[in-house]
């Protein structure tokens, strides 16, 4: 190889060692930057926060209050209130202003309940009922009342004063406590102060306001038909009446029964008394037509073979 070319080849492997060595290490660039942010870093902790004035503060503080949270509950509770008073009222009042309290926050209907357990020693019916292996003291229930139908009337809810009593087949039941059906403007307030069974029964309330049952089960009997008696003969008709009659008071008896038991086992509807009536009051009464409700209301007679 010339002289000449083996000089440019040293010059330029020269030349390439001073370019690196201008450069530094590269432990010594991470070390700058590493101190550089650790730097940063102790400024930023030397700088002091700036503490808040009390504007600041203030409005900090305001961003919760308690008030909103006393407002609501206060507001719950305020429908709560509401929404239960007219449920116990039966609709009466929002904010408890009770016209008719219902029985249970009524000072009388809790005297009758102990009332009605009354040790009486001296009663000589009572006293015959304990044995010896009953050493229960023996208790006098409370009378029943009884009330004359005239009377009765005056329990119809108009007096705000009086509980609303209704009868049924005779007995007398307290429907204070739905007094918005049975009192004044209610659907069922024709039965209010009076013995109604009638209509229990036939559906005609206004007509039917007594506890006159005669010829009542005839809204259950099938009319005369003489194209369809004529099919069957004098004995065989005279059977069929005879049947017809026996299952038309039936039915007349199963739907008061039903009535009966209703008032019976309701616990809102407690038993007082009895009517009180004269001897022979039911032959005095004119007899009664049935009404025009039950007359529609009544069944055809069958032919022979599709009874």
């Amino acid at each position: 190889m010339p002289a000449e070319t083996r000089g440019s080849v040293r010059q330029r492997k020269g030349k390439a060692t001073t370019k690196a060595d201008e450069l530094p290490p590269l432990n010594a660039r991470v070390t700058e930057l590493n101190s550089s942010d650790d730097e940063a870093e102790e400024k930023l902790q030397e700088e002091p926060k700036p503490k808040p004035t009390p504007k600041a503060r203030a409005e900090s503080e305001d961003e919760y209050s308690p008030w909103l949270d006393i407002a609501r509950v206060l507001t719950f509770l305020l429908v709560a209130s509401a929404g239960l008073s007219y449920l116990i009222s039966g609709g009466d009042s929002f904010t408890w202003g009770l016209k008719h309290p219902p029985k249970y926050l009524r000072r009388t209907w809790w005297e009758e309940q102990f009332v009605g357990y009354i040790p009486d020693n001296t009663n000589p019916l009572v006293a015959s009922r304990r044995t010896e292996t009953d050493p229960t003291p023996p208790v006098k229930q409370k009378s029943p009342l009884s009330i004359p139908i005239e009377e009765l009337a005056q329990y119809d809810g108009t007096d705000p004063e009086k509980p609303i009593y209704l009868a049924i087949n005779g007995t007398i039941y307290d429907v204070t406590a739905n007094r918005r059906t049975y009192g004044p403007g209610g659907s069922y307030h024709v039965f209010a102060g009076a013995d109604a069974a009638r209509g229990f029964v036939t559906g005609c309330f206004a007509d039917d306001r007594t506890a006159d049952l005669r010829g009542i089960e005839e809204m259950h009997l099938p009319r005369d038909d003489p194209e369809i008696d004529a099919q069957y003969t004098a004995a065989q008709l005279a059977e069929l009446r005879e049947k017809e009659l026996g299952d038309a008071r039936q039915k007349v008896h199963d739907q008061l029964a039903h009535w009966v038991r209703f008032f019976e086992k309701n616990p809102k509807y407690p038993r007082v008394g009895f009517v009180k009536r004269e001897k022979g009051w039911l032959e005095k009464e004119p007899r009664r037509k049935l009404c025009d409700q039950a007359e529609k209301g009544r069944p055809k007679r069958k032919a022979p073979g599709q009874e």
